[in-house]
């Protein structure tokens, strides 16, 4: 079985087949007790809908464990920054190669990298199919 990543969370809305539990995700010094003083510590909330037929067994505020295989979190890193990378320094070298002018070899991969990002947004329906989330009662 693939190890799973876990993340506490609290429950924000329950409907039939879906809990949505918000995360809160902080930076390695997020809990450290100079924190205040420092200033560097960042904490955001994040919200993950989770499509489960138990979701009746939930209640709005409840503490709970939201987990996803580790091998979807790679996909995402994948298709999120090393999908664009590859994108980027493709349309780069290749544009440069054919000679064409720098700031317009620039823009036309920023463009590039857009359209990239562009074709995953119209995706992202088929690839939320992909991922799946566990929740468990804490």
């Amino acid at each position: 079985m693939a190890q799973e990543i876990q993340h506490s969370g609290r429950v924000v809305r329950v409907e039939p087949g879906m809990v949505e539990v918000a995360i809160i995700s902080r930076s390695a010094c997020g809990s450290c007790a100079a924190k205040s003083a420092c200033g560097l510590a960042e904490a955001t909330e994040k919200r993950v809908q989770i499509y489960t037929a138990a979701a009746a067994d939930y209640a709005v505020d409840q503490e709970v464990l939201v987990g996803v295989k580790q091998r979807v979190g790679a996909r995402a890193v994948l298709l999120a920054y090393v999908g664009a990378l590859v994108v980027l320094l493709a349309t780069l070298i290749g544009a440069t190669a054919c000679g064409v002018n720098e700031g317009i070899a620039v823009a036309v991969t920023l463009a590039a990298v857009v359209v990239y990002y562009g074709v995953l947004r119209l995706m992202r329906k088929k690839i939320d199919n992909t991922i799946q989330f566990t929740i468990t009662q804490i």
